[in-house]
């Protein structure tokens, strides 16, 4: 791993896991997502992740929804954004590119293989529903996987990456996508400096437990050298302490209502803002300075907002 001199946070505002039944924090239309991306960039997130969600919080794909939400960004603050191509397990391949297509943004993040991507116990903690979407929805995924086959992952690295100059944000969910990124760096498709998110507390992924990034970090040294800067983050409770630890092994951060919707042990958070802010403090006790979002783009060889389409 190439020890960051300066760390990268990045904040995923909303994400298509958590719905609005579970916080009025999550932001859940076109509007909401606007405003917690420019509160997060100012609070010092240098890339922001996006979803899309309609104005009733179910996760979007149509472009006219995506052009209510990334042009007001980057009128207003000046930020790396990181557009989904996962979208949500019940989204066509189409519908998951469709606003990474309609805008080559700098950044997209890219799930390393298919797999079980449980979050039906959301259903168990929920007493009172919003929406009639919600329920269905979360207990849905028990029995769909997230699929993302080698031919689509190669699909998109050509159509987004080789076409449009888009790099990206590779989610590892178990140490098998890390050998998984490490064949279509051999093909070529893939080239350094890499930014590998670890991903742990999924069901049906790597468990959130220390040991397993410590490991992660290990057999990416072992496959990637210094060509690769890592970040790390947890689902859930385990979120601010899988930060905190990713920093201290010399990599980046990542922090938002996408991944946990807490601030502290039966607290919830108010904003994504307001965790930027709680990780940024922690980031700078340990004396590492926090990268701008120029900063991001040098590190990660980015092209750059003149190459994004507006």
């Amino acid at each position: 791993m190439r020890t960051a001199e300066k760390v990268i946070i990045s904040t995923a505002v909303t994400g298509s896991v958590n719905v609005p039944s579970q916080s009025d924090a999550l932001p859940v239309g076109p509007d909401d997502i606007v405003a917690a991306a420019i509160e997060a960039a100012h609070a010092g997130s240098a890339i922001i992740h996006l979803h899309a969600r309609h104005d009733d919080g179910r996760p979007a794909w149509e472009t006219e929804v995506w052009e209510r939400i990334v042009p007001p960004i980057l009128d207003e603050v000046d930020v790396v954004l990181n557009l989904s191509t996962g979208g949500s397990s019940q989204m066509t391949m189409d519908q998951r590119l469709a606003g990474a297509y309609r805008f080559s943004p700098e950044l997209a993040s890219m799930n390393m293989g298919t797999m079980n991507f449980v979050y039906s116990g959301i259903a168990d903690r929920v007493r009172s529903w919003k929406h009639d979407w919600e329920e269905p929805y979360v207990r849905g995924t028990y029995s769909a996987p997230f699929i993302n086959t080698f031919d689509r992952i190669e699909h998109t690295l050509r159509e987004l990456g080789e076409k449009g100059g888009t790099r990206f944000e590779f989610e590892c969910y178990d140490i098998g996508h890390l050998y998984s990124l490490a064949y279509f760096v051999d093909k070529g498709l893939v080239t350094a400096p890499l930014m590998i998110q670890g991903v742990f507390g999924i069901l049906g992924g790597i468990g959130a437990h220390h040991e397993n990034l410590d490991h992660m970090v290990a057999i990416a040294d072992k496959l990637f050298g210094d060509d690769y800067q890592f970040s790390a983050f947890a689902a859930g409770r385990d979120q601010m302490q899988f930060a905190t630890h990713s920093a201290w092994l010399g990599g980046h951060v990542r922090v938002g209502l996408e991944d946990s919707l807490w601030i502290g042990k039966g607290r919830l958070a108010d904003s994504n803002a307001q965790q930027v802010a709680k990780i940024r403090a922690v980031v700078e006790d340990l004396g590492k300075p926090i990268a701008t979002p120029d900063d991001a783009r040098q590190m990660l060889g980015l092209k750059g907002l003149a190459g994004v389409t507006r």
